[in-house]
């Protein structure tokens, strides 16, 4: 699991390495073709575009790599828990994919140059964060008070993450926020991507601090 780990930051520090020499590369040898929005329809290919094209398509192939990781490992999960009596081996260094969530900012840069949102949508990798925590608990012995301790951490972290989504939307029911409906979307976006999040990050960190809790309690007895 841990050579896994890092393979998988491997690529994804090859990626936005390729990702900033591709941008580079436009802005001063290409007249910043791909990385200024353009008319589709008037889109001619040519050689020098073919760097920053393959730098898009391997970091949009990365991104998808990561939800189909994401999604076996929830599954993977979901059936271990029903045959094992310990939580799943992984590397804490996996934690250093939450910083994948800055790709959010990116954002703020499509929006103003051609009013994309979609990246907005990156900041719902801030959740990936929570692997630390849930390295740290490799290996645990899932006894009855894990099992309730996680249901309580889940259970908070569901209720924090579903108050921000609600006041969002009351925000967005309110009207338009700054005058403008788009903005008003994309601060909806962000918040909910935010809440997602926070609900994973805060499954895993509150899971550990109410284990090490018991733990310390029990020692001090």
């Amino acid at each position: 699991m841990k050579k896994k780990a890092k393979t998988v930051i491997l690529i994804g520090v090859v990626c936005a390495v390729f990702m900033a020499v591709s941008t580079w590369y436009a802005v001063v040898y290409n007249d910043a073709r791909l990385v200024v929005p353009m008319n589709a329809d008037e889109y001619v290919f040519r050689i020098q575009d073919l760097p920053m094209i393959l730098s898009i398509a391997s970091l949009l192939l990365y991104v998808c790599y990561l939800f189909v990781l994401l999604f076996q490992e929830i599954i993977k999960n979901k059936k271990r828990e029903l045959s094992v009596q310990t939580t799943r081996k992984i590397s804490p260094r996996l934690g250093f994919l939450g910083f994948l969530g800055f790709l959010g900012f990116l954002g703020f840069w499509s929006y103003g140059e051609g009013k994309g949102i979609s990246p907005f949508l990156y900041f719902v990798f801030f959740g990936f964060f929570g692997f630390f925590f849930e390295g740290k608990m490799s290996g645990t012995f899932m006894d009855e008070r894990y099992r309730e301790n996680r249901a309580k951490a889940r259970l908070k972290a569901n209720g924090i993450a579903i108050d921000i989504i609600f006041i969002a939307l009351l925000a967005v029911g309110s009207g338009k926020f700054a005058g403008s409906l788009e903005i008003t979307l994309i601060a909806f976006v962000i918040a909910a991507a935010f809440a997602i999040a926070l609900s994973v990050f805060l499954g895993e960190y509150l899971l550990y601090r109410y284990d090490h809790d018991d733990q310390t309690e029990e020692s001090e007895e």
